[in-house]
């Protein structure tokens, strides 16, 4: 199984410029260390170049500063069709909207992806909520006030994307760590 390719390191290389200086929200954690998580969870599952290097820049569009430097096009031009619309499939459309429209939007597209797109939504909800979990046990449910929704929101949140990925694909390898995950936040935060 080859993981590491030239598609996954100019991944690597191009994550790591559009996210320099960006910390991950309410931490001093920098913020290249979450799609590099999500794209070792990817590796555990896949040895699919394109999936893994779609991990590492999936919040390439959504996240760059300033917002809107970074398009489905480039992404397309320099990685290829497939990881475009992984990328597109995971990000966000319109980060103006209100957290819940956002958020709501998001969970309503999941039906109309691809497997390797659900792969990589799953992914990425598994990279997010372990550091959720991770954070409550360390530093209480004071961290749920980072984000602009409520703690029941996000909880709530959370088990409707597990729900929608299992119900997307339910063959999914992802799904039995996001279930646990899921369960052991839901069991925290009580």
């Amino acid at each position: 199984m080859k993981v590491y390719t030239p598609l996954i390191g100019e991944a690597i290389r191009f994550a790591v410029a559009v996210h320099a200086g960006q910390i991950r929200k309410g931490t001093t954690i920098p913020y290249i260390t979450h799609p590099l998580t999500v794209a070792l969870i990817l590796a555990r599952v896949t040895d699919d170049p394109e999936v893994i290097a779609a991990g590492i820049l999936h919040d390439t569009i959504e996240d760059a500063e300033p917002r809107g430097s970074v398009t489905r096009k480039d992404i397309g031009e320099k990685f290829g069709k497939t990881v475009a619309v992984m990328v597109d499939d995971v990000t966000e459309q319109d980060k103006s909207l209100p957290w819940t429209a956002r958020k709501s939007a998001a969970l309503d597209h999941i039906p109309e992806m691809g497997k390797k797109s659900l792969l990589l939504k799953t992914a990425d909800v598994l990279a997010n909520l372990s550091d959720q979990v991770e954070d409550v046990r360390t530093g209480g449910e004071k961290i749920f006030l980072r984000f602009n929704a409520t703690k029941k929101a996000q909880l709530d949140r959370y088990v409707k994307l597990t729900e929608a990925l299992q119900s997307a694909d339910p063959e999914n390898p992802l799904l039995p760590d996001l279930k646990e995950q899921l369960s052991a936040l839901l069991t925290i935060s009580k």
